[in-house]
């Protein structure tokens, strides 16, 4: 790669620095000259912050709370971040709720042996959790597709689970496809009768056969999700694509998980059931509108639209206690000096579960004009800052994955470097305890990929690097 790029790169990288000391990064302009104050004249009080931390209004089976990293802004053009954490409520004594599971098996040629024999015993185990309320469909694919149509896991039906379950061999290729699609036809013929209805995928490879694009595959997701359908995709191994496995999580509003070793199956499996059967909510949008004078700068690892000054983001099934965290970058504009300027406006609308009803939450985030750049650092909002760094944080880390996975070792150390840089920075408005576990993860992330030599240790460690920038981005429930 040109040096001259990852010098670039690297500043760009670092642009942040004035941000996280306490500044938000100007627009392009004029510097202004200094403020001073005359000896004589002390500098008028200032007008009454906006609360830093503003909780939903409207209850409901979610909990809302929205930070701004920097309540006062100086005048001009600013970049500033808010957040936004999404808590599925705590249901006390409640026990798990029925579900209808579909449970889809990649039984390719590559699932022989260790894999395959690993993935039957999860299998066992899943089917062991069942209530006699439950109903579960087992699909297993290869190039062809067969499956033990759904039925009531009562203990006569179990028995017949595990039996079946007993009798899949590994062979053929990898129709993905084939295996969600009958997935979702056994979920769909007792659709009706469930509150959650549920498929979970596993695959330790590529699609080889029926649809093999990615934009076709995702599209079978977004189709479930369409029709009230969840579905979970975990990756086995070092060989699957976890960019298409996460699209499925991620479109299909269910989990993304990765394992290297197919041992630990039956807890993501046991995982999953227990996040299905605790569902609180489903269909759950982001709406951010936008005022004049802000502007969308992105929706950090989150897959937005926007029309005029309107951006979507759709969320996660969220079960009871799940946090979801989304860090949004804004560039807003302030003009009049002690002038209160709104920055952004919210709506979280989602189907709540527990109430049975469509609900809505609400939040609104505003600035502080000032023209004292010490008041600017002095009212940052540190939580925030750090949820902002470890959003930009990701970003490098999924660069740096994918100079790995190509073979640029040394520019994938370069960024995850920025991120240590980032963090240093960040220790200075936070303090060293609140991001002293990030730049530990960020130093032994950098001492793997310095010593990362072979094809399958590269492969793991991309797919260890994407799953850490996953949670990074603030995605903490919905990846395993």
């Amino acid at each position: 790669m040109n040096r001259t790029v990852l010098f670039l790169s690297l500043a760009g990288g670092l642009a942040l620095t004035a941000l996280v000391l306490g500044l938000p990064q100007m627009g392009a302009g004029t510097p202004k000259e200094p403020h001073t104050v005359s000896v004589l004249t002390p500098p008028p009080p200032p007008q009454p912050p906006p609360p830093p931390v503003a909780p939903s209004t409207t209850g409901g089976s979610l909990t809302l709370t929205s930070r701004l990293s920097h309540p006062y802004i100086p005048a001009g053009a600013s970049e500033l971040f808010a957040t936004f954490d999404v808590t599925g409520a705590q249901v006390p004594g409640a026990k798990r709720s029925p579900v209808n599971l579909a449970l889809v098996i990649d039984r390719s040629g590559s699932m022989s042996g260790y894999k395959l024999a690993q993935a039957k015993q999860a299998a066992r185990h899943l089917i062991g959790l069942l209530n006699d309320e439950d109903r579960l469909a087992i699909v297993h694919y290869g190039s062809d597709v067969k499956s033990l149509p759904a039925m009531q896991a009562t203990a006569g039906n179990r028995e017949r689970m595990f039996q079946y379950v007993d009798g899949i061999w590994d062979e053929g290729g990898t129709n993905i496809g084939a295996g969600l699609s009958t997935g979702r036809y056994q979920l769909s013929t007792a659709q009706q009768s469930f509150g959650v209805n549920r498929l979970i995928l596993m695959s330790d490879g590529q699609p080889t056969e029926g649809l093999t694009a990615d934009a076709d595959l995702t599209g079978l997701a977004r189709e479930m999700r369409a029709s009230g359908i969840t579905l979970s995709a975990i990756g086995v191994g070092t060989d699957f694509n976890e960019d298409l496995m996460q699209g499925f999580a991620e479109y299909g509003a269910g989990a993304y998980g990765f394992l290297e070793d197919a041992a630990q199956l039956s807890t993501l499996f046991q995982k999953d059931l227990q996040q299905a059967g605790t569902t609180v909510a489903r269909a759950v949008t982001m709406t951010f509108t936008l005022p004049a004078g802000t502007s969308l700068g992105e929706v950090l690892g989150y897959r937005a639209s926007q029309t005029g000054n309107e951006v979507q983001v759709a969320l996660p099934d969220f079960s009871a206690g799940q946090l979801e965290r989304v860090v949004v970058r804004l560039n807003v504009s302030g003009d009049a000096v002690g002038r209160t300027v709104p920055v952004v406006d919210l709506k979280l609308a989602y189907s709540d579960l527990i109430r049975d009803a469509a609900a809505l939450n609400t939040a609104s985030l505003s600035a502080v004009v000032t023209d004292r750049r010490e008041e600017v650092a002095a009212r940052q909002d540190r939580d925030a800052t750090v949820y902002a760094a470890r959003a930009r944080s990701a970003v490098n880390m999924q660069k740096a994955a994918e100079a790995l996975s190509e073979g640029r070792k040394d520019e994938a150390k370069l960024y995850l470097q920025q991120n240590q840089a980032l963090f240093r920075e960040t220790s200075a408005v936070a303090g060293a305890a609140a991001v002293a576990t990030d730049q530990a993860e960020q130093q032994a992330a950098l001492d793997e990929y310095d010593s990362a030599e072979g094809e399958d240790a590269r492969r793991s460690l991309v797919k260890k690097s994407k799953v850490k920038a996953l949670k990074s981005f603030g995605k903490l429930g919905s990846t395993y």
